[in-house]
């Protein structure tokens, strides 16, 4: 059982998993991402920053939303401790949270060669798109898009 919320970005629990996740991907790819994440950028309207804590409430996994346009929002940062099984709640409260502010699709960005990452977004519904924006011809990057359906309930996560 995990319990999901926002959250500061700049919090002790947050920097924690974002130095993770920063971690793993200078590994897999060679940079840790952080130039592609503004945590003022997710501390705005139509946007929001979650942290996902397990049953003993122990932070596991956290991720981002942001506008790209009226419609699209862009998913960031998002991350799970690995065997934590997190990544699927928050993956799903993120996608509802996108469709509680109104947006019709979900895009995101992730390297080719993150091979678990893009096995993830594929099993969850998101198929590849055009690369967009700073992505735009870059061919390590990796695009992403899901359309906000009916399977996405509105609701709203707690502060």
């Amino acid at each position: 059982m995990f319990t999901i919320a926002r959250a500061d970005p700049a919090s002790p629990d947050a920097r924690v998993l974002l130095a993770e996740l920063g971690a793993a991907l200078a590994a897999i790819t060679g940079s840790d991402g952080s130039a592609s994440f503004d945590a003022a950028g997710v501390r705005e309207p139509g946007s929001c920053f979650l942290l996902a804590r397990d049953g003993d409430s122990k932070p596991a996994g956290c991720g981002a939303l942001r506008p790209l346009s009226g419609s699209v929002a862009e998913l960031k940062r998002m991350y799970a401790r690995p065997g934590s099984g997190a990544g699927v709640h928050l993956l799903a409260a993120l996608e509802r949270q996108a469709a509680g502010f109104g947006y019709t699709e979900v895009w995101l960005e992730t390297r080719r060669v993150n091979a678990r990452a893009v096995a993830f977004y594929e099993k969850h519904g998101y198929r590849v798109i055009p690369n967009y924006g700073k992505y735009a011809g870059r061919p390590e990057a990796l695009c992403f898009g899901k359309r906000c359906g009916s399977d996405y309930p509105v609701i709203s996560i707690p502060a």
